[in-house]
């Protein structure tokens, strides 16, 4: 889209519905599986309409990674080296499964990503990311020193979040077809709640 002047009301509506609909045929397709042609249709737009916005597969791609990222990190951002460690854990922990709840299409999106050696997002995972957790393990280790919490790996605890939490989301279909009519979050927070509490506590 051309970025002389500022988009018009129907250019970033537009634009929206590209993203929105190139989520649902990401997160369903992968990006090998995905074709322009399915995201235009999913949008209600034509293929050309589609290209005056992005000019390629890769690039909704990359645009929709890019939002993805910040929102991934967010709630690892927000543990607290002065709050209590095993509420700042558990509350991390909390937020997780809130997106996984909330946020499956973007989940599958991610995890897709890095089944395929993450091209499009490993500078970042490799520089933003890495820097996070080291930051983040860090105080999780500071905390471990202090005897407030249990003594563990930091990095493979903070793996076990990820796997866990996101678990429910990218394999969805799995847990829901062995749950049945029950809702996989009723129970997954209380559970995991427990699994964390009684592996953190000294």
């Amino acid at each position: 889209m051309p970025k002389d002047r500022a988009p018009t009301r129907i250019q970033k509506k537009n634009r929206a519905a590209i993203l929105e609909a190139a989520l649902n045929v990401f997160s369903a397709h992968g990006f090998r599986g995905a074709t322009v042609d399915q995201i235009a249709a999913e949008a209600g737009l034509s293929k050309p309409n589609l290209l005056y916005y992005f000019p390629s597969k890769e690039a909704i791609h990359t645009a929709l990674l890019s939002g993805l990222l910040d929102t991934w990190l967010a709630p690892l951002h927000e543990l607290d080296a002065d709050g209590d460690p095993m509420e700042e854990i558990l509350s991390y922990i909390r937020r997780k499964l809130q997106m996984s709840r909330e946020l499956p299409r973007e989940s599958r999106l991610f995890a897709n990503e890095l089944v395929q050696g993450a091209p499009r997002i490993h500078e970042a995972l490799s520089n933003d990311l890495k820097a996070l957790v080291d930051e983040k393990t860090a105080i999780l280790t500071q905390w471990m020193d202090e005897g407030k919490i249990a003594r563990l790996h930091p990095y493979h605890l903070v793996f076990s979040i990820w796997a866990l939490t996101q678990h429910y989301a990218d394999f969805d279909v799995q847990v829901r077809a062995i749950l049945g009519d029950e809702d996989p979050f009723d129970g997954a927070e209380p559970f995991i709640d427990t699994l964390y509490r009684k592996l953190l506590t000294p």
